[in-house]
């Protein structure tokens, strides 16, 4: 799998704090209010924003061009991935930290600067992100634990929801995490990253094998693996509003994340784990598509959602069983 590795070319410090990385496909709107976010909240510091474009068919490159004509734009002519965008961003970056921040976030007054302070204060901390918040609000879930076959075996049959606060049901969500304390973690999502470019220069860029799904649980592994820290740090704050690409094709991008999931396994551990992830991910389906069916029964006002869910829980479970049709059925 291709890594790129980014060297110094200058010695000399550099003058920008912070390089904001923004790859968008298809979610002009999404993305023109996370560069809004990001210009009004640009304070203390002196940032530089990179917006990759993968192919964007709805002009986002061209508004984006009109309405920020300071923002650097790179414009793909395909989809060349998460991975791979952010990759060329992080080439073009000039700043003592670079920051991955989806199109889908929308940055509040003080976040960046907050973590900015964090880091400067903690040079073992390679990464650093802060609290999402749902659009109405409600804390979402932004940090993970290294997943195992004892924790995905407990989300598969549901054991991690009912029991949240209980932590051996919980070491890969973490439900039962102080939701308002900072703290070391294995994974952050990959919303909005801040790393130091130290860091970044001795990890790696994203690991382009993944195309889209993965590469937050690879990158934040291979930081562990090399020494660097990574932190949730909770006093800052953004909202995710979750969805902004994957909303234009939904069942493809719920495959592409078993694809990944798989992939990630494959890399890590051993083929004897990855045998027994991939008969966990098949019950995992297979116990949702049980429930969510039940669930149409007896909730009709619900209806529509729990048909979605069996029916992607179907698609999944017929690319895990080698059907070569379910992906390409989904584009």
């Amino acid at each position: 799998m291709n890594q790129t590795v980014f060297k110094n070319a200058d010695a000399s410090p550099v003058a920008i704090d912070v390089s904001f990385i923004i790859v968008s496909w298809n979610a002009k709107d999404y993305l023109l209010e996370c560069l809004r976010s990001l210009t009004q909240t640009e304070k203390g510091y002196v940032g530089e924003i990179i917006v990759v474009d993968n192919a964007s068919a709805d002009g986002s490159a061209q508004a984006v061009q009109a309405a920020f004509p300071k923002v650097r734009v790179m414009q793909n002519e395909k989809n060349v991935g998460f991975a791979r965008a952010n990759n060329a961003g992080i080439q073009l970056a000039q700043g003592r930290y670079i920051c991955l921040v989806n199109s889908d976030v929308e940055v509040f007054d003080g976040c960046v600067a907050s973590l900015l302070q964090e880091m400067d204060a903690q040079p073992t901390l390679g990464m650093i992100g802060p609290k999402l918040l749902e659009r109405d609000g409600r804390t979402q879930i932004s940090c993970w634990g290294f997943p195992g076959l004892w924790n995905m075996f407990c989300c598969a049959l549901y054991l991690d929801r009912l029991f949240p606060k209980v932590g051996l049901f919980n070491g890969y969500q973490m439900r039962h995490r102080q939701e308002d304390e900072a703290q070391d973690v294995d994974i952050l999502g990959g919303a909005f990253w801040l790393a130091r470019r130290e860091a970044v220069q001795k990890v790696g860029g994203l690991d382009e094998g993944f195309f889209m799904y993965g590469e937050d649980m690879d990158w934040c592994k291979r930081f562990w693996q090399e020494g660097w820290r990574i932190r949730f740090h909770p006093s800052a704050c953004a909202i995710h509003y979750g969805g902004a690409s994957s909303a234009n094709a939904p069942m493809r991008f719920y495959i592409e994340m078993q694809r990944a999931n798989l992939q990630y396994w494959r890399k890590h551990h051993s083929r004897m784990a990855w045998v027994a992830i991939y008969l966990i991910y098949c019950l995992h389906h297979l116990v949702r598509i049980v429930t969510h069916f039940g669930a149409m029964l007896v909730r009709a006002s619900r209806r529509a959602e729990h048909r979605f869910k069996v029916q992607r829980s179907l698609a999944c479970l017929a690319w895990l069983f080698g059907s070569r049709s379910a992906l390409s059925a989904t584009r």
